[in-house]
């Protein structure tokens, strides 16, 4: 009888902690590769995730990077081949630990508010630099077409621009 009654009581203990796991996606994504942009063997994706709340998380993964630096992430308006293509946001850095970013993106740097279709309408790029400033700003560790570029590809690291 006692271990009924046990019994019970853990499968009631069970049950109150089981709880729906509820998403802050729609489900909508898009994924976008990213190239190699200099010397360094890196490579990965670019991820746009749709938010409920209109938002757009955007994930970055690399492979090939390590140790504790953290790398500089924009969002460009244009190809990766434009010369000093406008920064549309500052993403959040890249940890070469990890070899990712996440950024929720509400607004662009000019306060604009711009939803997830409206950033896959955009004729856009992204760009993980190897520093924030100095000779190195100009190394691209990794680059991609987003939005209405996305179908554009690099032809090799010659094709992409640095940024000034």
């Amino acid at each position: 009888m006692k271990y009924v009654w046990m019994l019970a009581l853990l499968s009631g203990l069970t049950a109150c902690q089981k709880s729906e796991l509820v998403s802050d996606f729609t489900g909508n994504q898009a994924v976008y590769s990213l190239a190699a942009g200099s010397a360094y063997n890196v490579n990965g994706t670019v991820t746009f995730k749709e938010r409920k709340n209109g938002t757009t998380t955007v994930l970055i993964e690399l492979t090939g990077t390590e140790g504790d630096a953290k790398f500089p992430v924009h969002l460009h308006l244009g190809d990766i081949s434009t010369p000093d293509a406008e920064i549309a946001l500052l993403l959040s850095p890249l940890t070469a630990a990890s070899g990712k970013s996440e950024t929720v993106i509400k607004t662009l740097a000019n306060e604009t508010q711009v939803t997830y279709k409206e950033l896959l309408a955009m004729a856009a790029c992204v760009k993980v630099h190897l520093a924030e400033s100095g000779p190195s700003y100009s190394v691209i560790l990794a680059a991609g077409n987003i939005g209405t570029n996305g179908t554009t590809i690099a032809n090799g690291r010659t094709g992409i621009a640095v940024c000034q």
